[in-house]
């Protein structure tokens, strides 16, 4: 079994710690330069994860605490936030899947708890849950909890420099599982393939190759999926969203305090209009996660992320309209940021993430009166 230091040590201790806050930010990394890059993100992660290892456990009390912090980050750089969420996401699935690997750091761990655990504050988790229909991470070989993984997985976000991932793979009869993965190890290649992105770039969200790597499984078999906070997380990724969104419409804002143009107003208008829309939705869907932790949150995590999604469509569309080409071409944060924002998006399936909402509507028999 691979011995790591505990798991505790990455985890909130208490809940009435200090909750990040945005404005943390410039001080959590007072002399950021951005936009980052392939070189500058794993060090700007680092130092992120080190100083704020973890925003609060969605579903705990402070889910909107944690999805501003989530939106500020996204609002500075999408890059930083993609990683940084999905390391806080992991560590998320892991309390919920384990929960005494939450207790304090000299207090016991059962036996997956302390397997999955890992080398101290300094580690950066990612969670690679993509399937691809050209390949399936599959067991090579099992001992109880502790398996051997082959296989290829991609879109790895922040392969190059993550030190652990939350991997999905399937077992002989093709069940559905979650396994930790140390990268440090001589059975986990990651390639350079599979990446050939313009937005998103620095990511380098590649293909990973595994050949009888060693990994342990995470909770039982389907437990990712069917657990109370896999659809929390879906609509955290909302907030990376909006709060992208949002920092372009404040270019827009800003113009328009200088300009006295109707068009440019009207296109303002427009992305106010949805944004606060949206900023309504997913402060709605925060207090209705805490309220409710326990409760299937499939209907509320993509009725967010949709409306999420239309208000950012309607936002790219109102800044690149009403500021035309000057900053896409001149300001290199603002043409960073509108070339990463549609690909982050994507993670949304569009149309068939619509039908599916539709199908939880009718299944629930919805209306919208107020």
């Amino acid at each position: 079994m691979n011995r790591f230091s505990p798991l505790a040590r990455l985890m909130p201790k208490s809940p009435t710690r200090h909750e990040p806050a945005p404005q943390d930010l410039d001080a959590l990394l007072p002399d950021l330069r951005l936009p980052l890059d392939a070189g500058s993100l794993p060090d700007a992660t680092r130092r992120l994860v080190a100083a704020c290892p973890s925003p609060p456990l969605p579903g705990a009390g402070h889910t909107l605490a944690r999805w501003q912090f989530l939106a500020a980050l996204a609002g500075r750089d999408l890059s930083l936030a993609k990683i940084y969420e999905a390391h806080a996401d992991a560590l998320a699935i892991q309390a919920e899947l384990c929960p005494r690997a939450r207790t304090a750091s000299d207090a016991p761990l059962d036996a997956t708890a302390a397997a999955i655990t890992t080398t101290g504050d300094e580690a950066i988790w990612a969670v690679w849950a993509a399937r691809s229909p050209r390949n399936e991470v599959r067991f090579a070989a099992r001992a109880g909890n502790d398996v051997t993984l082959s296989g290829t997985k991609a879109w790895c976000s922040g392969a190059p420099f993550v030190t652990h991932a939350l991997v999905t793979c399937v077992d002989a009869d093709g069940g559905d599982w979650l396994a930790a993965l140390p990268m440090d190890q001589p059975g986990v290649t990651v390639s350079a393939r599979g990446w050939e992105a313009v937005g998103m770039e620095a990511t380098q969200s590649v293909e990973v190759d595994l050949a009888d790597a060693r990994a342990t499984l995470i909770g039982e078999c389907g437990a990712y999926v069917q657990r109370d906070g896999f659809w929390h997380g879906g609509a955290g990724i909302a907030a990376c969203w909006h709060g992208a969104a949002a920092a372009l419409a404040a270019r827009l804002r800003d113009t328009a305090q200088r300009r006295d143009d109707a068009h440019l107003r009207a296109h303002l208008g427009a992305a106010d209009a949805a944004l606060a829309a949206s900023r309504a939705l997913l402060r709605e869907s925060a207090r209705a996660i805490d309220a409710a932790p326990h409760a299937h949150a499939a209907l509320l995590a993509m009725r967010t992320r949709a409306a999420v999604e239309s208000a950012v469509d309607i936002t790219v569309r109102a800044c690149a309209r009403g500021l035309g080409a000057a900053p896409l071409c001149r300001d290199r944060w603002f043409a960073r940021m509108a070339a990463d924002l549609p690909v982050f998006v994507r993670q949304s399936h569009a149309e068939a993430d619509l039908a599916a909402l539709a199908a939880a509507v009718v299944s629930a028999n919805e209306d919208w009166r107020l």
